[in-house]
Parts: structure tokens; sequence; C-alpha cells
């Protein structure tokens, strides 16, 4: 929840110190940052290839351009400032939202030409509703003293029900760009209940830019921290994560059972589903442990102050949780469909039997879904394992000796186990 959290606590921290006045910054010094984060956005986008980012920096510049045209720079604004705002308040969330729902394609023509032709024609909608209206020359605001104006109850709408999908959407797939486009909204949202204008909305937009900006950087560290399949931490982070243990700790390698002959069988679409089954087993791991993704179908799991003793308990119910998972068949398989007998030739034949050989190990389950069971290895830092390298390398022999004996089981590295071998299930 980090990423999520984190910019929503910069940003609180940014209205506490501008609405306390313990800071007050110039009106040049606002201006400098907006357009340094903003500037500084739009690199950051082209070097690691994130258009969706790129797109909202542009929504967030043309918006704050607009207002701060059609209002002439005033506060209060006249009736076309007023209108400005209506219109952003509903056309900015509304392109953060489109742009959440956007698959990153790269810099290339045909990518940016939708956004740029949706910002073209935005941009024509808000010149031709705030026109200047001669029968209106000052706003309500201003005639009442009232300032800042509550904002259209369908501004208000808009930008709730575009905080809703965001979050949402966040929750569910746990994206940086997610959250940054949550709390770009929510700072968005603060400039336009200030005016849209002059020094505090100005601060707002560029806290905006800078949470935008501030999710590439979230997004690059995920990306090297974490497995993009599993969502699980990887193996650079399992290798930082050895440095900051202390004695005694344990660590547990995992690998899935004829993973190969499910990617042969299956096909790769439905190895990466096993992956990411086994994954969500393996992050709700009891007894205080953190798993990461080594590579292939290899985890690893760290258990810090705990002995091999200690952690027994917690990786057979893993063991047995990862036994009793079924993975549902998204669609028939390809590789299973018979083809017609003009397609087929003798060779065809040879790969098509092999193939039955193989699935004759999956009787037992319907052909909808699968299973898969683990092998376990365990091992704990001793007197005799000082390092962190030789107690991953005593875990993987353990491991070895649990594929050599059978598999779907533990073994530790200090003595023999008590030999667990379940009833094989699926392709395991």
């Amino acid at each position: 929840m980090k990423p999520l959290l984190i910019p929503g606590i910069c940003l609180l921290a940014v209205a506490t110190l501008l609405h306390t006045g313990l800071i007050a910054p110039s009106a040049a010094v606002v201006s400098y940052a907006f357009y340094g984060a903003w500037i500084a956005g739009l690199l950051l986008a082209w070097r690691f290839h994130s258009t969706r980012i790129f797109s909202a920096l542009l929504v967030l510049f043309l918006a704050q351009q607009a207002i701060t045209y059609f209002s002439g720079g005033h506060v209060p604004p006249g009736a076309p400032g007023i209108k400005a705002l209506a219109a952003i308040g509903i056309l900015l969330p509304l392109d953060f939202v489109l742009i959440s729902f956007e698959r990153e394609r790269g810099f290339t023509v045909s990518s940016l030409a939708p956004i740029g032709l949706l910002l073209f024609i935005e941009s024509v909608i808000v010149a031709v509703l705030c026109r200047p209206d001669s029968l209106s020359a000052t706003s309500h605001a201003s005639h009442h003293g009232l300032w800042p104006a509550p904002l259209a109850f369908a501004t208000q709408l808009a930008i709730g029900a575009a905080g809703v999908v965001l979050l949402i959407r966040y929750l569910l797939f746990h994206k940086p760009v997610e959250s940054g486009l949550l709390w770009a909204l929510a700072a968005s949202f603060l400039a336009l209940r200030f005016g849209g204008v002059g020094r505090i909305p100005s601060v707002y937009f560029a806290a905006a830019a800078f949470l935008l900006a501030g999710s590439i950087v979230e997004t690059s560290y995920l990306l090297a921290y974490h497995d993009e399949l599993t969502m699980l931490p990887s193996r650079r982070a399992f290798h930082d994560a050895l440095l900051r243990l202390e004695a005694p700790y344990s660590v547990a390698m995992v690998d899935i059972d004829h993973f190969k002959r499910c990617n042969d069988t299956y096909g790769h679409d439905t190895g990466d589903q096993v992956l990411r089954m086994v994954a969500s087993r393996l992050a709700r791991v009891s007894g205080g442990g953190q798993a990461y993704r080594c590579g292939g179908e290899e985890f690893a799991i760290l258990f810090s102050g705990k002995t091999t003793a200690d952690v027994l308990e917690h990786l057979e119910k893993l063991r047995s949780d990862i036994e009793g998972s079924r993975l549902h068949l998204r669609g028939p398989d390809r590789r299973q469909e018979t083809r017609g007998p003009d397609r087929r030739n003798q060779r065809a034949r040879g790969r098509i039997q092999t193939g039955h050989a193989i699935r004759q190990l999956s009787q037992s389950i319907p052909s909808s879904e699968i299973s898969v069971t683990a092998s376990i290895g365990v091992a704990t830092s001793k007197r005799e394992n000082p390092s962190a390298e030789e107690v991953i390398q005593a875990a993987d022999k353990a491991l070895y000796r649990a594929k050599n004996a059978g598999r779907n089981r533990i073994e530790t590295a200090v003595a023999p186990r008590r030999r667990i071998r379940a009833k094989s299930a699926g392709i395991a």
C-alpha cells in the first residue's frame, strides 16, 4: 500500500504547510516549480516510455493554462473563468479515467494521435463554452464577496466518480500510475476549489505534476524489485533482503514440480496462470515469511529470526495449500484440439501420440482444471552455515533431495525429515 499512501501523505503535508502559513512561496517560485515538475515529468515519461503519464501531464498543463487564460489571471474570475472552471472540472477527471484504461503503446504517431485529437476537441469545446458574455461581466462570487466559491455539483460528481474508479483500479492492479493519477486528481480538485488561479491553486497544480512524475519513479522501482508476472519481490529484492538479515534466519527454496511438462502440455499462457496461482499462495505464507520469485518456477522464502524447527509447520501448510489448489482453464488448449486429416503427417502423428501420453497424467482431474505440487528445501543459518550463500546452497541441496525422493515434499538441510508424500494430483 506504500505507492497509494505515500503520495497522499505528501499532498496532505503540502496542504498543511500551505494553509497554516508555514510556507508562503512567491508567485515566481510557484510558477518555476510547476513548469519544472511538468518538464521533468515529460522527460521521465519519454525516457521510460510512459505514454499514460505523458498524456496526463499534457492534460494537466492544458487545464491550468485554460483556467489562467479565461480568468485573466484575476481572483475572483469573471464569467468566462467560472465557465472554464466548470468545464475543466468535468473534462480533467474524465481524461484521467480514460488514460487509466489505456495501455502503454510507446511514443509513435499512431499511439499519440488519439490523445492529441481528444485534447484538440476538448480545447475547442472549452473555447466555445468560455466565450465572453457581455450580459454577465462579473461572476456571482464577485457580487457577494464569496471566494473560493463551491464547485458545481456536476464537477464534484465527476471528480468523485473518477476518484472511485482510479482507487478501484489501483486496488485491483496495484500499479503506481493509477495511484499517481488518483492523487494528481485530488491535487487538481484542491486547485479548482481555491479558484484555479493564484498562488495556492498554482501550488496544488505543481503538486499534481510532481505526483505524476513521482509515479514514474515508483513504477521503475516496482519493475526493478518486483516480478511483473507474479507481483512478488524479485531476485534483486531477495539479495537485498539477505544483506539486512541477522542470524538466526531460515531460507526455504520452493520449486513447482513438473513445470516444464505443464508448459509443454497446456501452453505457456496456462503456465503463467500456474505461476500466478502458486505465487498467490506463497504471498500468504504464515510464520512471518516473505516470498520472492528467483526465476522460472523457483521461489524463495525468508524467515527472519526463525529456525528450521520453527518454520516446518508453516511450510507444510504451504505445501498442502499448493497441492489442494485448482486452476480452472480459461478455454480449450489449441494444442489438444484435433486437426483435420489434410493437415496431418507422420511426424505430426508422432507428436500427438507423445502429447497424449503426457496428458494421461491428469486423467484424474476434469479437463477444465489442473493442479500442481511443489517441492521445498529449507536451511537455517548456524555456525556451520555462517553466510547467506552457504545457507542458500544448503537449502538448494535439500530441495534437490526432495525432488529425487519423489517430489511434493519438504526436506531439511540438517537431517532427513519424516517423508510426507501426498497423492499426486494433476500434472505434478
